[in-house]
């Protein structure tokens, strides 16, 4: 009997340690809903924010190839071994079970030997390029939480896309570039995750990193999810407060790891040389052993479960919210508008949780108090955020936004307190610059430093604003002669220089104003 009660708990923790064990104990912030709590009025419920566990999204996905008869076996045909390229001997066959390379076994649980594949027919109408779209649909929104891992069984392909669609397939924006040459495929400059920053890790970007390379651990391409969380949240996501903040402000920050939809373009297998060797064109050919997408369902922090159901994935929604994700008051709840649940603040976040409706029987209130609004005096006053622990019947229930009047575009703020900065600007009121900006009567960009943007000449920079140019000078960085200006500079001026050493700091200057305000979430 102990044996088996010991057996049961080490399969508890093996199960429960598998699932948590890509990411920090941080990421459980947000696993429960709602719990009873004791008051001076007794038992009620306390809401918090609240979202699904992440999981292996590829159980819950439908496939589609285009062309549909891409895949090889229809009719049978040879190709040559990855490992040789000239032992042409293996066979694609789509009616004998062991020798067809369907779609499904790109997502099918790997273990055997060898391992199973996905596999296009080859490259046989060359010139014709060799193109297949893969889309992997979810009838659903999800959140992407790890890394997408695709694993070929061929090389690499010389040339792919990786796209999304936040609209069920309607529109499509690219993700990420692959390619063994960035410039000559997509007139990109060669990029890496590695070369993008906080003010930069919405930037789509072309790299080569996965695109070269015919060894067995040369078969992977990555989308680095975890590797962009790692801007916000530390190299090893230990200050996810610090993440949970941006997805809990920046729309577009959140958007970006929010999918309906990926696809992956295949545009050029792996070729490996110049030239495409037209004698042995059963060579080139795509094969795919597996696809990895772990997310969650987006239920806008309203539920804990997602369920699927009928093929389809749905939200089980808490706090008085309905609809595929959670994105609506129930009927009778809408005292006040709907809103998505908060991250802030930590640990629990705040429910937003959708009230009763007061009976709507003509009754209006009238000077509201404690800076509310609204028919029932359920909203804040513009200019004023709620507050989550009070009462609507307290007199703190609305607390001023404080938003810096310099450094915000307006005087509100969102449910959790933060302003909407300028350019530039940031902080939760707006009171702070980023790099690259000084405050003067708000955030600007600096026009000089001690860094990249040096006065010249002997000019020395002043509040990052001006640079003070010695007499014989003038021009933004003291770049210019001041004699210039009058027609006076002769050939023995000492301020006198050629022509193409003054442009070069004047271009120079140009480009780097252009980009002195840092992209901002």
């Amino acid at each position: 009997m102990y044996l088996s009660r010991f057996l049961s708990i080490h399969a508890l923790w093996v199960t429960v340690s598998s699932v948590m064990q890509p990411y920090p104990l941080v990421w459980g912030h947000y696993d429960v809903c709602k719990t009873q709590i004791y008051t001076e009025e007794g038992k009620v419920w306390d809401y918090m924010a609240c979202q699904p566990e992440s999981t292996d999204m590829t159980k819950y996905l439908k496939v589609k190839l285009d062309p549909p008869d891409i895949t090889c076996g229809d009719p049978p045909e040879s190709f040559c071994a990855m490992g040789n390229p000239y032992m042409c001997n293996n066979e694609c066959d789509a009616s004998t079970p062991e020798l067809a390379h369907p779609p499904e076994l790109m997502f099918d649980f790997e273990g055997r030997h060898p391992s199973t594949f996905w596999q296009s027919a080859t490259w046989k109408e060359y010139p014709k390029p060799l193109q297949v779209n893969i889309t992997l649909s979810w009838s659903k929104t999800i959140e992407l939480t790890d890394n997408i891992v695709i694993t070929f069984e061929s090389g690499r392909p010389d040339q792919m896309i990786l796209e999304k669609s936040l609209d069920y397939g309607r529109t499509w924006q690219p993700y990420q570039y692959y390619a063994t040459d960035c410039l000559d495929a997509f007139h990109m400059d060669p990029k890496s995750v590695k070369d993008l920053s906080q003010h930069t890790v919405l930037e789509i970007i072309c790299t080569e990193e996965y695109s070269t390379g015919y060894t067995t651990n040369s078969k992977i391409i990555h989308f680095e999810i975890k590797d962009r969380f790692a801007f916000f949240a530390g190299p090893r996501l230990r200050n996810m407060a610090s993440l949970y903040g941006q997805l809990d402000t920046t729309k577009k920050l959140r958007d970006f790891f929010t999918v309906t939809d990926l696809r992956i373009r295949l545009l050029r297998p792996a070729v490996g040389e110049i030239f495409v060797d037209e004698l042995h064109l059963a060579r080139y050919f795509y094969a795919i052993s597996d696809i990895k997408v772990r997310g969650r369902c987006k239920c806008n922090l309203h539920a804990t479960v997602c369920v699927y159901d009928n093929s389809k994935l749905t939200c089980e929604c808490e706090h008085n919210t309905t609809g595929p994700d959670c994105g609506k008051c129930k009927k009778n709840y809408q005292g006040r508008p709907w809103s998505p649940g908060s991250y802030l603040p930590i640990p629990k976040g705040t429910a937003n949780t959708c009230i009763p409706s007061i009976s709507s029987i003509g009754i209006i209130c009238v000077s509201c108090k404690h800076n509310t609004r609204g028919q029932h005096c359920e909203l804040c006053r513009l200019g004023y955020f709620r507050n989550a622990s009070a009462q609507l019947d307290d007199e703190n229930v609305c607390i001023e936004c404080y938003c810096n009047p310099l450094g915000s575009v307006h005087d509100r703020c969102n449910g959790s307190g933060f302003c909407e900065c300028k350019t530039g600007t940031t902080g939760p009121k707006c009171d702070e610059c980023l790099p690259g900006n000084s405050w003067h009567y708000g955030c600007q960009p600096n026009v000089c430093d001690n860094e990249l943007l040096h006065c010249q000449n002997g000019g020395t920079c002043h509040n990052n604003v001006r640079c003070v140019c010695p007499a014989a000078y003038t021009g933004i960085l003291c770049e210019k002669p001041r004699c210039e200006e009058a027609g006076s500079c002769g050939p023995g001026s000492r301020a006198a220089a050629p022509r193409g050493s003054r442009a070069a700091p004047a271009l120079l200057l140009t480009a780097l104003l252009g980009t002195a305000s840092p992209w901002a979430f």
